[in-house]
């Protein structure tokens, strides 16, 4: 990155380009001043007829009035108005210069002017007009991005530059200053980039995707986008310094994709780590970015989209993929009814069967700040696995239109959209949080949201009869290496034979049937706890640190008859219980035994043994365990079949049994290991290596 300025030289209204009016209509005195915009109507009205009152416009330009900008600086000065201490300094970056030019023609030469900054690295108000365009000329001698829109200014050539100056004094660099006058709508009068512009979190979701993609390739990656969108700034942006990479931002000669050019070489200037192209290297493979519509397309309808994305499949070879936003009614919704929609649903259909949609996540609305209540859907394309045969390929599928793009929702978004391109070993090894694999032959049968298909039958998703498939095998392994090490094996056996699942439930709906039932902590006073003594008629107590594993259960007790005449109202566990904590962490466990005492901030969830509607204390305990956040009621929960219970309580039983035999060994062998030291330490006794070898002892 280029050094910053060492400071910001104040407004000033002459330049040795010739005479600087800027102008400043009331909306602009609101930004400049940090306030809400009525506030300056009030400025106006309660300043009349006082010592100091507001400026009078100076002209109109389409009904708004237009201010002289050095006359509101001296007048935001002189009465100390507004929240903005350098107000001088920054009115260049919401003023304007007073000029013939149109507002599209205005924006189009300012942000070629700041290109053209960015590229010589130079003030531009000390050139004259002939030098301006030698230089415009010679950094784009071909007219892709900017000698045009310098040429057409004609005499408003020279006040733009100056003013051009002035915003990279305001923003300290070239590029900063491009990318404010850029995001800022009012600057841009109609054009078409404001209509498509994407929210913050859409675009990072869209950079992360296509970065995390290319990453899988040894060699620099190659990004491109030749639809004048501002996904490629935000790759870029996602990239850093430090990555090499090359920005292919195609040949198309309209004015958004020459303002998009223009963009990406101003990033190219201040990024000395990308290199910008308009022609796509053939010896890489590259990663293509898409939005529909876009500032270059900005009018098409749902045929036209999918033509554009069938193009874009087609065009992908070995090793390439693409990542393509567009309105989830187009990508994921049901094309159904008028002739239109049948012609895209046979392109759309066409494209999946194609084998090359490898994933696809609806996302929520309010992505597209223009059209608030529009859903945006995701696709990822990328050639299948070869050594997977074509009836069993598959298509990741997720509905994320009721998240909201945190940081932790995108970060496993991007993990979950990077695993699809993976092999079959690789998904097996990816835990999916929104995703489910769904055979793509499932897919092209759905009618309706496709989206809505990860939630057909269990047979037809790849992802359960993969998971189900590796956690067999995984599971008849452990229990040969256990069979091996253990003097009493266990008894289990297990079969690949399909069995009758149920669809997860939450706490809050099983509280809400009856199957389950909540129960609070007891409040103990510390004068009451004591340790475990032989002899005693004591209560286990189980707390915060007997769950989160930072004290050994039985270490805490409370006297029975204390218990009973101090706390009336107290309540003992029964086997099965559910013990968990939230908070920091959230953690739970099962009591097997009961007839104990839970401490708060610890909690219970039993469930009713004649209504568990599925739930057993076992999965109640991992999926509680495994919660994020403190609104434990909303955790979804699995449920087991009727016909699956017994078989799996008496195993789990049975693996309760051997873990508890193991940690009274383990307890006994740390005992041991204490005597063993104390015993050498206090010389009491001696221990002998009988049939142990040392080093040097022949």
């Amino acid at each position: 990155m280029r050094s910053h300025k060492e400071g910001r030289s104040p407004i000033s209204t002459h330049t040795s380009a010739g005479s600087q009016e800027l102008r400043i209509t009331l909306s602009q005195i609101a930004q400049l001043a940090r306030v809400q915009r009525p506030v300056v109507s009030m400025w106006r009205s309660r300043s009349k007829n006082t010592s100091t009152p507001f400026p009078a416009p100076v002209a109109t330009r389409d009904r708004q009035e237009l201010f002289d900008a050095v006359e509101v600086i001296t007048w935001l000065a002189a009465t100390g108005r507004g929240n903005n201490p350098k107000a001088a300094q920054d009115v260049a970056a919401y003023a304007e210069p007073l000029i013939s030019a149109d507002r599209q023609q205005h924006f189009a030469g300012l942000t070629a002017l700041l290109a053209l900054r960015c590229l010589i690295d130079a003030p531009l108000a000390s050139l004259t007009a002939e030098d301006l365009l030698d230089a415009a000329d010679e950094q784009d001698p071909d007219d892709d991005f900017l000698y045009a829109e310098l040429a057409g200014l004609g005499p408003d050539l020279l006040p733009l530059a100056s003013h051009a100056d002035l915003l990279t004094d305001a923003a300290y660099t070239a590029a900063a200053a491009f990318e404010q006058l850029y995001s800022d709508g009012f600057r841009a009068g109609t054009a078409v980039q404001g209509a498509t512009w994407l929210t913050p979190e859409a675009m990072e979701l869209l950079a992360a995707t296509a970065v995390e993609l290319a990453l899988r390739s040894e060699q620099d990656p190659v990004f491109i986008d030749d639809g004048g969108s501002s996904l490629l700034p935000a790759v870029a942006h996602a990239l850093g310094e430090t990555t090499s990479a090359t920005f292919c931002v195609g040949t198309l000669t309209s004015p958004a994709a020459r303002l998009a050019r223009r963009r990406m070489q101003a990033h190219g200037s201040w990024q000395e780590n990308l290199h910008i192209t308009n022609t796509v290297p053939v010896t890489a493979p590259w990663v293509r970015l898409a939005q529909f519509p876009s500032p270059v397309f900005p009018v098409l309808d749902a045929t036209q989209m999918l033509t554009a994305i069938d193009n874009i499949s087609l065009d992908l070879d070995e090793g390439s993929c693409a990542v393509v936003i567009a309105p989830a009614s187009v990508l994921t919704d049901a094309l159904q009814g008028t002739s239109q929609h049948r012609e895209a649903e046979s392109i759309r259909s066409d494209i999946l069967r194609s084998d090359r949609v490898r994933a696809m996540v609806r996302l929520p609305q309010g992505l597209l700040p223009t059209r608030p209540r529009q859903a945006q859907a995701l696709w990822v394309l990328g050639a299948a696995d070869p050594n997977i045969a074509i009836a069993d390929r598959w298509t990741m599928v997720a509905d994320a239109s009721e998240q909201e793009l945190s940081v932790d929702v995108i970060q496993d978004l991007v993990g979950d959209l990077a695993a699809s391109l993976g092999g079959r070993e690789h998904i097996r090894a990816h835990s999916f949080r929104f995703a489910t694999l769904m055979r793509t032959r499932s897919l092209l049968a759905h009618r309706g949201r496709l989206t809505a298909a990860s939630q057909a039958p269990a047979q037809q998703k790849l992802f359960e009869s993969t998971g189900s498939a590796a956690g067999l095998v995984r599971a008849e392994t452990l229990l040969d290496s256990l069979r091996n090490e253990t003097p009493a094996p266990l008894s289990m056996e297990l079969s690949g034979e399909a069995q009758q699942t149920l669809a997860p439930t939450t706490i809050a709906e099983a509280m809400k049937t009856g199957a389950l039932k909540y129960l609070p902590g007891h409040r103990i006073l510390d004068r009451h706890v004591e340790p475990q003594r032989a002899g005693r008629a004591q209560f286990t107590l189980i707390g915060a640190e007997e769950v989160g594993g930072n004290l050994p259960f039985g270490s805490r007790t409370v006297s029975q008859l204390l218990f009973a005449g101090t706390y009336p109202q107290g309540r003992l566990t029964e086997p099965g219980d559910v013990i968990f904590t939230t908070g920091a962490q959230t953690a739970a466990v099962v009591d097997p035994a009961g007839a104990a005492v839970v401490l708060y901030p610890a909690r219970v969830l039993r469930i009713n043994a004649q209504n568990s509607s599925g739930l057993i204390p076992d999965a109640l305990a991992q999926d509680l365990g495994s919660a994020a956040g403190n609104d434990w009621r909303r955790c979804p929960v699995r449920r087991i079949h009727p016909e699956v219970t017994p078989a799996l309580s008496g195993a789990l039983a049975e693996v309760a049994q051997e873990r508890q035999r193991l940690a009274v060994r383990l307890q006994k062998l740390d005992e041991l290991a204490g005597l063993l030291v104390d015993g050498a330490v206090q010389g009491s006794f001696t221990v002998l290596n009988f049939g142990t070898t040392m080093e040097g002892n022949s």
